[in-house]
């Protein structure tokens, strides 16, 4: 005797190859009633299909209009969601991953087929292809966040990137400078142009973005603290532009220690007289009351910054790091500088004061005396080189 189905539960029947189709009324993603079927090899895997199906129209889940491969829909993602929501930088660092990576190996699949299973081959073809930990870690979280956009959309019932377990990253990223190293370097740039940007990322811990979007607006001398709430970053078809910082956490009052006024302070006779000998050279281009602007006056790109950075590295004759790296020096030089620990804790920005004793208590019993000296040069004598 045939099985029936309930009223209103949908059909099964048999086909002529031997599987069991089954058919039910749903509402898909553009809110249009369509016939939807699935199949079975036996009427009880087409029946458990279709309650599934089913399950999901009582859940208020509509079924995709369209059938997405998972290129289809990270191309309308990177275009349509990625572009128009989040900084270029993060666009462009999704979209080499998207396009070196995911479309080659997955970029056929169909979306709301795509399984664990081919999720893990795919990582295991990029470990065999010798992609770093790193490249694979971003691979798998970009394809993660477009999953989960997918799912946002009512595009996919469930993330299967989240069931493969991220690569394991070596945290050890290289080591900041010591006090000696910081300290040296920037005596070896003491005339540089930006001698005070240098001071900033190692005393202050900014990021490159933040000390070239300050503006002497931001600065209070008198106070003795500083609110950033600029940063500098290269817009696709803007160029350089001046945005708001992303949080309010990053657009707090931080204090401004003496040795970092005082740099400042010699910055801006510079810059008056940088202004003087470009004439009318001089950016026409709105004064946004930048502190660290160009010869001429224009903003600094983020990426030359580094760049000039790495030169007075190399001619420091100091250990090689990033701009990046060089910012954790701030604890250890805030220490030497004689910050007081409270002080220090706001810059630092940390939550409880324990956790800048322990680098105070850190810096105290550090071998590098000789680093004072140093220091105490530095301070003493504002043309030293």
């Amino acid at each position: 005797m045939a099985k029936r189905r309930p009223n209103g539960g949908g059909t099964i029947t048999k086909r002529s190859d031997g599987r069991y189709q089954g058919a039910a009324y749903v509402t898909d993603t553009d809110g249009n009633r369509v016939r939807k079927y699935v199949y079975g090899r036996t009427w009880d895997e087409a029946n458990e299909k279709l309650g599934k199906l089913q399950d999901q129209e009582r859940n208020g889940i509509p079924v995709p209009s369209r059938s997405w491969t998972l290129g289809e829909w990270l191309a309308y993602w990177l275009e349509h969601i990625v572009a128009p929501e989040r900084e270029h930088n993060t666009y462009v660092k999704y979209e080499s991953k998207v396009r070196l990576y995911l479309l080659p190996h997955l970029g056929k699949k169909p979306l709301v087929k795509l399984t664990p299973a081919q999720v893990r081959t795919f990582m295991a073809t990029l470990t065999r292809e010798k992609v770093g930990a790193s490249a694979r870690f971003e691979v798998l979280r970009v394809l993660r966040n477009a999953l989960n956009r997918a799912m946002r959309e009512e595009l996919i019932t469930r993330n299967v990137a989240l069931l493969v377990d991220m690569p394991k990253v070596s945290k050890d990223r290289g080591t900041a400078w010591t006090a000696r190293e910081a300290i040296a370097f920037l005596r070896s740039v003491r005339a540089h142009r930006l001698y005070a940007a240098c001071v900033l990322v190692l005393v202050l811990g900014l990021r490159r973005s933040e000390v070239l979007g300050l503006r002497w607006q931001d600065i209070d001398f008198e106070a003795g603290h500083f609110t950033p709430v600029k940063q500098v970053q290269r817009v696709k078809g803007a160029g350089l532009v001046l945005k708001d910082l992303k949080t309010e956490s990053s657009q707090a009052v931080l204090p401004l220690p003496e040795f970092c006024a005082r740099a400042l302070g010699e910055r801006r006779e510079l810059q008056e007289l940088e202004r003087k000998i470009a004439g009318e050279h001089w950016s026409q281009e709105p004064d946004h009351d930048l502190i660290f602007s160009s010869e001429h006056g224009g903003m600094i790109d983020p990426v030359g910054f580094s760049r000039t950075f790495d030169r007075l590295v190399k001619r420091a004759g100091v250990r090689r790091i990033t701009v990046r790296l060089a910012r954790h020096t701030c604890g250890t030089l805030l220490a030497f500088l004689k910050v007081h620990p409270k002080v220090a804790q706001a810059i630092l920005r940390h939550s409880q004061i324990s956790m800048t004793m322990d680098v105070y208590t850190h810096v105290v019993g550090d071998s590098e005396r000789e680093a004072v000296g140093m220091l105490a040069e530095l301070l003493e004598d504002p043309l030293i080189g």
